[in-house]
């Protein structure tokens, strides 16, 4: 979750040098500041809502006024967590007076964060700080293409292994495209690939790496819904990898029915299959990776370690990883500044969740959650129909949204409507995680599309193809309509994010 640490020694631009915060907090990492007519209007806005607050008939209208300010903080990329809180604090005044105000106001942040299973956020943070300081996603990488390579299709199917593998581990999809791009696309269109398939792989291979556990945004999803740590956490991991294999398949798909989009029978596009010395040579690159997956899964799945305390085994194993990669290279340097990387995105995520939490509050207090719950009831939906409307609400959400703010804003309302539909909330989860992540590559505002576009401005990248952002986008159509399917899918069997947490909980109790 590091892009901060050793980016310049990668061979990244400055750009890529962002911390976990920007991954989480969106709202100045998604889109350009507002300018002074954009400001105005908002303003605007924030006082028409401010006005209608207090002159609101009914709390639950005024708890829609709250919403709307809520939303208009947002597109003002005011940061999330004070975009949350604010018309929080500001709508339990104007409801219910200065008690309840100062009630939430002192209990709030306490009871948001002080669940001891969030102890474990920090842990996944910390790990993945320290893998990719140590040099990870290139290693991950050369394997990946290495075992890949002589499928048709193959650099694609390993660079989209590769790619939910580190974004898995470092928890930052902004992050492994920022550094499996530079390596990967230049790499693709060397083989002959197509334009539009080099970048549309590249998109799409991080969209998994927030289900696939150690999830930092199922770990933040658990303490919104009130669900188990450990269960959300494996929940995710099926549903993940099969979403990475269904990509896999499509690209070898594309591979054997048109052969030029991925550089076979192009000229100057074959490359040479490495031998497979090399390719077992690759893997011994990468020999603690296992080790620390083993202390990490084989701990929780065993019964040794609850999920707090694999996080911390798997941070443990993460330092000595990183003490003996950068040996020679101010290792403890580099342990120092994944702590005081760790410290600011821990304290960001925590002030996200205090947001949330008096959220919360506000929509008990002005009644406005069980008014949505009836009105939503009252369409009369099945429960796949409302599944399948809440993928077109949130696919259009997250052109103006990115996947926190949807989550945060959304979550609280619908869980209990979820609840009277019979909605397990660890599918859920799985669910508005996917959604949120596929947020990242919707135009106009998902930032991966625009992060791909400056990376293909260099040269070094491009290798002389001219890739605009039309391209991009046509990509997009190309791999999209696979995660979307999947969805469906997720909805006709939502057994497969069940069985994981059932059978771990099975072992746990033997």
């Amino acid at each position: 979750m590091n892009e901060n640490t050793d980016t310049t020694a990668a061979g990244l631009p400055p750009e890529a040098n962002t911390s976990a915060a920007p991954s989480l907090l969106p709202s100045g990492s998604r889109r350009k500041r507002p300018g002074y007519l954009g400001l105005s209007i908002g303003f605007g806005l924030v006082a028409l809502c401010l006005i209608g607050l207090f002159t609101s008939p009914s709390a639950a209208i005024g708890g829609a006024w709250c919403i709307g300010m809520m939303l208009v903080l947002l597109f003002l990329s005011v940061p999330v967590a004070i975009a949350l809180s604010v018309p929080s604090i500001i709508g339990v005044y104007a409801v219910s007076g200065i008690p309840a105000m100062m009630n939430i106001l002192s209990t709030a942040p306490f009871s948001a964060v002080s669940d001891w299973t969030f102890s474990v956020l920090p842990m996944f943070i910390f790990m993945g700080m320290l893998l990719t300081g140590s040099g990870l996603s290139t290693k991950v990488y050369r394997v990946a293409d290495h075992w890949f390579s002589w499928l048709p299709g193959g650099i694609g199917i390993g660079t989209n292994f590769a790619g939910a593998g580190l974004s898995a581990v470092t928890g930052s999809t902004i992050g492994m495209t920022y550094a499996l791009g530079r390596a990967g696309i230049p790499e693709m269109l060397k083989a002959g690939y197509d334009k539009r398939m080099a970048v549309g792989t590249m998109m799409v291979a991080g969209l998994t790496g927030n289900l696939i556990p150690p999830s930092i945004l199922m770990v933040i999803y658990a303490g919104i819904a009130s669900v188990p740590v450990g269960p959300a956490l494996m929940a995710g991991a099926v549903p993940g990898i099969l979403l990475a294999i269904c990509f896999a398949i499509f690209m070898l798909a594309l591979g054997i029915l048109v052969p030029k989009l991925v550089g076979r029978g192009v000229d100057g596009g074959e490359r040479i299959t490495p031998a497979w010395g090399q390719r077992w040579s690759s893997l011994a690159d990468i020999w603690g990776f296992p080790i620390i997956l083993v202390v990490l899964f084989g701990g929780m799945f065993s019964g040794i370690f609850t999920p707090t305390e694999a996080g911390a085994a798997a941070a443990l194993c993460s330092v000595l990883l990183c003490l003996w990669e950068k040996r020679g290279d101010q290792p403890w340097r580099k342990v120092a500044d994944s702590a005081l990387a760790t410290v600011s995105a821990t304290s960001a995520i925590f002030f996200i969740m205090i947001g949330a939490k008096m959220l919360t509050s506000l929509l008990a207090i002005t009644g406005l959650a069980p008014m949505l719950t009836g009105i939503i009831t009252d369409l009369g939906l099945s429960t796949v129909g409302f599944l399948l409307v809440l993928i077109v609400l949130y696919l259009i959400m997250g052109m103006f949204f990115d996947t926190m703010s949807m989550m945060l804003l959304t979550i609280p309302i619908l869980l209990p409507t979820l609840e009277t539909m019979g909605v397990s909330a660890l599918w859920f989860g799985v669910f508005v995680v996917l959604l949120g992540e596929l947020s990242m590559v919707t135009p106009p505002v998902g930032i991966i599309p625009y992060i791909i576009n400056s990376i293909v401005k260099d040269k070094d990248v491009n290798l002389g193809v001219h890739v605009t952002l039309r391209d991009i986008f046509i990509s997009l159509l190309w791999f999209l309509p696979v995660a979307v399917i999947f969805l469906v899918l997720m909805i006709a069997v939502p057994e497969m994010t069940e069985w994981l947490p059932n059978l771990l909980s099975s072992a746990g109790g033997g």
